[in-house]
C-alpha cells in the first residue's frame, strides 16, 4: 500500500472537520478528488477508514490506527522543516491554537499581538472550540497547544497557568435585580436573557449550566460580541452573562448594572495545555513561554 502525504493530510482534516466536504475544502481540494482519494486507500487497505452517520462521519479501528500514524508522520515532517527552517529567515512557521470564547476574546489578543510583532516568521492559526474538544485537539495533533477551563478533565496533558476567567450577571439598571450585589444562576435561569450567537463556545457552557439550574436559557436575542449583549441589556431587554474583564471594559454603558454570580463555576482557571513541551518546535514553545508570563487582561 501506498499513501503520499496529500493522502494523510486530507485524512485528518475529514477527521478534524467530521465531514468529507469540509475536510476537502480545508485541504484545498474538490469533493471529487477527495472522494477519490479516499476511495483509493480503503482499496488499498481492503477496509473502510471511516463510518458515515447522521452526525458527519467517524473512523473505524482502521481509520483511528491510520490517523495515529499520520499524525506522527506529518508531526516529524513538521519538526524537520521547522528545524530546516531556522536556517531561512523567509520561512514561516503556522502555530495552531485552540481556546475557549474568554480567551479569545480577553486574554489572548493583548499577548498574542505582542507575541507576533517579536515573532515576523510566525503565523497564528486560533480556533474558537470548547475545553473538551481543545483537549481532545490537543491529545491527538489538531492543535499544539490548547487554552481550556481547569474544570475539563486533561489527561496527560502538560498544563500551565494562563488567567482567571469570572463571569458576571448583567442587568438594566431599571431590573429588579440592579440593587443586588450577588446572585445564583438557579434564582435567574426563569428571565429573558440575551446570549451570543450559536456556535460560540461559552454559550454552549453556559447552557450546560442553564440545564443544571433547572431548565434552559429563553433568549430573546443572540449577538456576535459582548459590547452588542451590553447594549441590549442598557436597553432593558434582557439579561446578559460576560467575562468580568469585558464588565470593566464596558462599566460605562448607560443603564447596565453588574451582579456578582455566586456558582463555583462562574470562576475558572484557564490553563494552557500541549502534548510535551519539550517536543514542541520552538516557536510553539516561544509562543507558551509568552502566553504563560503575560499577566492576565
Amino acid at each position: 500500500m501506498r499513501f503520499d502525504l496529500i493522502d494523510l493530510r486530507l485524512f485528518l482534516s475529514i477527521l478534524e472537520t467530521g465531514s468529507i466536504t469540509h475536510g476537502a475544502a480545508q485541504a484545498n481540494m474538490s469533493l471529487p478528488s477527495a472522494s477519490a482519494r479516499l476511495r483509493g486507500m480503503e482499496e488499498a487497505l481492503g477496509m473502510p477508514l471511516l463510518e458515515r452517520g447522521r452526525r458527519g462521519v467517524e473512523s473505524t479501528p482502521a481509520g483511528d490506527t491510520l490517523a495515529h500514524h499520520a499524525r506522527l508522520v506529518l508531526g516529524q515532517i513538521a519538526r524537520m522543516q521547522g528545524e530546516l527552517g531556522e536556517h531561512s529567515e523567509a520561512r514561516r512557521t503556522r502555530v495552531r491554537v485552540w481556546a475557549n470564547t474568554a480567551a479569545v476574546t480577553e486574554f489572548l489578543p493583548r499577548p498574542l499581538g505582542g507575541f507576533l510583532r517579536n515573532n515576523p516568521g510566525v503565523h497564528i492559526d486560533l480556533k474558537e472550540r470548547q475545553s473538551t474538544e481543545t483537549v481532545k485537539a490537543v491529545l491527538n495533533g489538531s492543535a499544539e497547544i490548547g487554552i481550556v477551563s481547569d474544570a475539563v478533565e486533561h489527561g496527560m496533558l502538560q498544563t500551565f497557568p494562563f488567567a482567571t476567567d469570572k463571569l458576571v450577571l448583567i442587568v438594566g439598571r431599571d431590573h429588579a435585580l440592579s440593587g443586588q450585589r450577588r446572585v445564583a444562576l438557579r434564582d435567574v435561569v426563569e428571565e429573558d436573557f440575551i446570549g451570543l450567537s450559536a456556535g460560540s463556545a461559552l454559550q454552549d457552557y453556559l447552557g450546560e449550566q442553564a440545564l443544571f439550574a433547572g431548565q434552559p436559557f429563553y433568549f430573546r436575542a443572540r449577538v456576535r460580541t459582548f459590547e452588542n449583549i451590553y447594549c441590549m441589556v442598557g436597553q432593558g431587554a434582557g439579561l446578559g452573562i460576560v467575562p468580568a474583564t469585558a464588565a470593566k471594559r464596558y462599566r460605562g454603558t448607560p443603564g447596565v448594572h453588574t451582579v456578582e454570580l455566586t456558582d463555583s463555576w462562574a470562576t475558572r482557571q484557564l490553563l494552557i495545555c500541549v502534548r510535551n513541551l519539550e517536543a514542541l518546535q520552538r516557536p510553539e514553545r516561544a509562543l507558551v513561554e509568552a502566553l504563560v508570563t503575560a499577566p492576565d487582561a
